[in-house]
């Protein structure tokens, strides 16, 4: 059997695609970089990291960016005729008076490693677009439209416009297409595919909370009409007919279902293996309960499904429900290279589970200015938006374990460094080495920020020599909290314990649709060149046990 989640942590809008023998999966990023993960498999069960598609932070730029904006909801698609892939994404830029201001381009390479072409602009009137290319070589471009127009049904429809690859631009406007298989409301990423003469759309309704789900639709023309799946929804973790489309909210948290462990279940995307058998990949959420907090974010899953005699799509199971365990394909296994719980910096390169927000992390990371060790030039506070030098991976359990090695000597306050948890610039918790001028030396302090309320714990503040610290951060379940030790064998706990819930969408009021980071950071706020030194990164994390 196959367990999900398959990708644990914030790994949300999963988008799969096969070329040959190879399976590869695409999710959202957000504000963080390198942007679009690109996770690759060969028999749907064993996954890695393999690439990331945007790693030009100037090309990209989300500097300045508010939290939960930036890369959103990827679309990547194989083109057997062009030899092609092709990735759509969104760059939301603004959510202020819920407007979405969104800017959506296309790119293409021959390999999914790269290099991949010049983006091409396609359109800003809505969210998850996605590219099809139809079997007589035309390709269309469907999306969200975003409505914001007093009177009209919130978000909007999914509408659908021509692509000209020649020209590189889209042939006209939009229009509408489709409202929805259901009446959960709150329709959102489509995908269209085509299969026995049948044109199918795919989407996500209900919203990216608890009453989330995914529908499906049909038509004989491309441009429809698509007549409804008389049994959606297909998938959901909430089953069962409810009527919000009066109601834009997406989280609507009155929806979740207590008799199963992936809540928020939608935004699906599928796939079918050379011998037949149909795989769908969604995202899905485990939130603590009953505060319902989904401190890792959405993460990705995979259910197995089937085609009807009479041309619908089914979970093999039979259930509408999404589970936990799913049958595995015919494919034989093969194990891939996984992140390591090590990483001892003793290779040339930094590894790709290392993100950064809005910035690279080689725009202030260094591997090989002190062999064995990371170098992390400081730069401006953790609760920037512009350059913030904070290396992380993203939290796959709430049981985890973090420790490092570090090398730093502060020279004015100014100057600190140290571990952190990072939901986003407003909510945070970081263990830091900074110069006292009260002590008249270098000390270890703990400073929470939690809705942009910054909280220094004084009384915890602990003097420390100039040489190597090791730091902890213990993550256990509801409760996370800090050690350090000189000898990596005794250590002290230091400051209080925090509450990890309110690491989460429903807590943080600042961001949404993320999910936890854990990482390394230093800062000099005054001329952004003091530097600290880390040893080693180890993440220890226990996936089994569950959330709750």
């Amino acid at each position: 059997m196959i367990k999900n989640p398959i990708i644990p942590g914030f790994n949300p809008d999963p988008c799969i695609c096969r070329k040959g023998d190879d399976y590869y999966l695409v999710v959202s990023s957000f504000e963080w970089m390198p942007g679009l993960p690109v996770y690759h498999s060969r028999d749907l069960k064993h996954w890695e990291l393999y690439t990331h598609v945007l790693t030009d932070d100037v090309a990209v730029d989300l500097k300045k960016l508010p939290s939960a904006k930036g890369i959103w909801a990827p679309c990547l698609t194989y083109c057997e005729a062009d030899d092609l892939f092709y990735v759509v994404y969104g760059i939301m830029n603004s959510m202020n008076a819920r407007y979405f201001d969104v800017d959506n381009f296309l790119i293409s390479a021959k390999d999914i490693r790269g290099p991949w072409s010049e983006p091409v602009y396609l359109h800003s009137s809505g969210f998850d677009a996605s590219p099809f290319h139809d079997d007589d070589g035309r390709k269309y471009i469907v999306a969200l439209e975003w409505e914001t127009r007093e009177g009209y049904e919130k978000p909007g429809a999914i509408c659908m416009v021509e692509y000209d690859p020649r020209k590189k631009q889209i042939a006209g406007y939009p229009k509408r297409i489709w409202r929805g298989g259901t009446d959960r409301g709150c329709i959102e990423a489509p995908h269209l595919t085509k299969r026995n003469g049948y044109y199918y759309i795919m989407c996500a309704e209900g919203g990216t909370g608890y009453n989330h789900c995914v529908t499906m639709g049909r038509s004989e023309q491309v441009w429809g009409p698509y007549e409804k799946d008389p049994e959606n929804p297909i998938l959901t973790s909430v089953p069962g007919e409810s009527y919000e489309r009066d109601d834009p909210d997406h989280l609507k948290p009155q929806y979740y279902n207590p008799d199963t462990v992936l809540q928020k279940a939608g935004h699906g995307s599928y796939v079918e293996t050379p011998a037949g058998e149909v795989y769908m990949v969604f995202h899905t959420s485990r939130p603590f309960v009953p505060e319902l907090c989904c401190t890792l974010g959405r993460e990705t899953a995979i259910q197995k499904m089937k085609w009807t005699d009479d041309g619908w799509l089914r979970t093999a199971s039979g259930s509408v429900l999404a589970s936990e365990e799913t049958p595995e394909s015919s494919i034989s296994e093969c194990m891939l290279q996984q992140t390591p719980d090590f990483d001892d910096f003793d290779g040339g390169e930094l590894g790709n589970w290392y993100y950064a927000p809005r910035i690279m992390p080689q725009r202030f990371a260094d591997v090989k200015a002190r062999p064995g060790w990371v170098r992390i030039r400081g730069q401006e506070s953790r609760a920037s938006l512009n350059k913030v030098s904070i290396l992380a991976r993203k939290l796959t359990s709430v049981y985890a374990r973090i420790t490092t090695k570090m090398d730093f000597h502060p020279e004015v306050y100014q100057h600190s460094a140290g571990l952190i948890m990072y939901y986003d610039n407003m909510n945070y918790i970081n263990l830091r080495k900074y110069y006292s001028e009260t002590l008249g030396g270098s000390a270890l302090s703990v400073i929470h920020l939690e809705n942009g309320r910054k909280t220094e714990f004084l009384g915890a503040r602990t003097p420390v020599d100039d040489r190597p610290v090791y730091l902890r951060l213990w993550i256990r379940g509801r409760k996370s909290w800090f050690e350090w030790s000189c000898d990596g064998e005794e250590y002290t706990k230091i400051g209080r314990v925090f509450d990890t819930a309110k690491f989460s969408d429903e807590y943080c009021r600042y961001g949404e649709f993320t999910g936890t980071m854990v990482g390394l950071t230093c800062a000099d706020r005054i001329r952004h060149m003091h530097c600290a030194d880390f040893d080693f990164f180890e993440y220890i994390a226990d996936e089994t046990k569950p959330v709750d």
